[in-house]
């Protein structure tokens, strides 16, 4: 459990928003450039699913700092999959989030550099296996799986089981979960 936030005076505090970086997250962190510049990234399988049995509990929201290569991320995510997608400095993602979202209502899942003072302020922080050490050593949870290979249906999985307490699948169709 998170050493910070996500309880008050013993109790769970249910999460509102789960934002997730973009690259080294959803992507394997990877950029294919030609010599027209950044043409592709790399997205992994499963995730999309995951995130769509995520969506009736929690709000999620994309960010990147990539301007080069927001389009490549806009047309996966916005266009494909349906999630907003926002541009936001990694050295000013706490002061985004926290002017948008209660901190201790958000659960983080990041891979970088500057994400563990971000995991540090957010009621939850996930990290991806292969993300920077310093993330990983600042994470509430580290997913075995890498960025761009299942590690945000991982993390949709466990916020699935720890926070909301869904645990088993039901009939394939519109009730696919059951809450236990």
């Amino acid at each position: 459990m998170s050493k910070k936030q996500l309880i008050n005076d013993g109790n769970m505090i249910k999460p509102e928003v789960f934002i997730l970086d973009v690259d080294g997250v959803l992507t394997t962190g990877q950029f294919f450039y030609t010599d027209k510049g950044k043409s592709m990234k790399v997205f992994g399988p499963d995730d999309n699913d995951a995130l769509s049995l995520l969506k009736p509990y929690l709000n999620i929201i994309f960010i990147t700092g990539d301007k080069r290569g927001f389009g490549i991320s806009k047309k996966r995510i916005v266009d494909d999959m349906n999630f907003p997608l926002k541009l936001v400095s990694t050295i000013k993602r706490v002061e985004w989030i926290s002017e948008r979202y209660p901190l201790k209502k958000v659960i983080y899942m990041g891979d970088g550099i500057f994400d563990k003072y971000v995991f540090k302020e957010v009621g939850y922080s996930i990290a991806t296996s292969n993300g920077d050490e310093s993330a990983r050593g600042s994470a509430d949870y580290v997913t075995k799986r890498s960025g761009g290979n299942r590690a945000v249906a991982e993390a949709c999985l466990y916020i699935l089981k720890r926070f909301f307490k869904v645990r088993k699948f039901d009939k394939m169709g519109d009730n696919i979960w059951k809450k236990n």
